[in-house]
């Protein structure tokens, strides 16, 4: 079996504030090991296509042409790791960057192109903040803050429409809400090399219990 995974996401996705890469290096590492293990039986090139600050509006600007350059091998597997930034309250404007029915909307988009392609999509779910850190965020000019309600009504929205369309859907922020889960935060939003490494490992363990890789 050969392949590509394609991976689609904000700066969590592209593994911001891990000095090692984040999650998504951690599953490159891991799928290459077992790639070089035995390359005839199992050979699949990941890639990280994550953009900070991206929206699902944003990413679906550029999901066909990027996805279309990287249609290499047999199978194509696709990962999304976003939505956290539609739930962006902007206090200047007083609106979300993402409004709640255009992120359904765009979500779904993003799942009808996707099977264009391939029958293997997931996504990863939402990670909590640390509110008193990122309401307002520090290093915004527009008054943008995270609330964790606003957060979970969005991640509640992707996990509702991939069961709609029979996609899989990993959960993170109900799980995590539940647990001391600010150590596993480095400025509040973005997870620590430790946040990374947890996230890893819940992905990691839904692809091989679903024998998506």
């Amino acid at each position: 079996m050969t392949g590509q995974i394609l991976i689609f996401g904000d700066s969590i996705t592209c593994g911001y504030w891990d000095l090692r890469g984040g999650w998504v290096q951690k599953l490159k590492e891991k799928i290459d090991e077992k790639s070089l293990s035995a390359p005839k039986d199992f050979y699949y090139n990941l890639y990280n296509l994550s953009i900070d600050g991206n929206t699902t509006a944003e990413l679906l600007k550029r999901f066909e042409f990027e996805t279309k350059q990287r249609l290499i091998n047999e199978e194509t597997i696709f990962i999304f790791g976003i939505g956290i930034n539609d739930s962006c309250f902007v206090q200047t404007k007083n609106v979300f960057l993402v409004l709640e029915e255009n992120f359904r909307q765009n979500i779904q988009e993003l799942i009808k192109l996707s099977k264009n392609y391939s029958s293997k999509i997931v996504f990863v779910g939402l990670t909590p903040v640390e509110e008193i850190k990122v309401t307002p965020l520090p290093w915004s000019k527009t008054g943008k803050s995270y609330r964790n309600k606003n957060i979970q009504k969005y991640n509640q929205i992707i996990k509702q429409v991939c069961e709609e369309n029979e996609i899989y859907f990993i959960e993170i922020f109900e799980n995590w809400i539940k647990t001391d889960y600010k150590k596993l935060l480095e400025d509040g939003v973005h997870p620590n090399s430790e946040g990374h490494k947890k996230i890893f490992e819940i992905v990691r363990d839904f692809l091989k219990e679903k024998k998506i890789i």
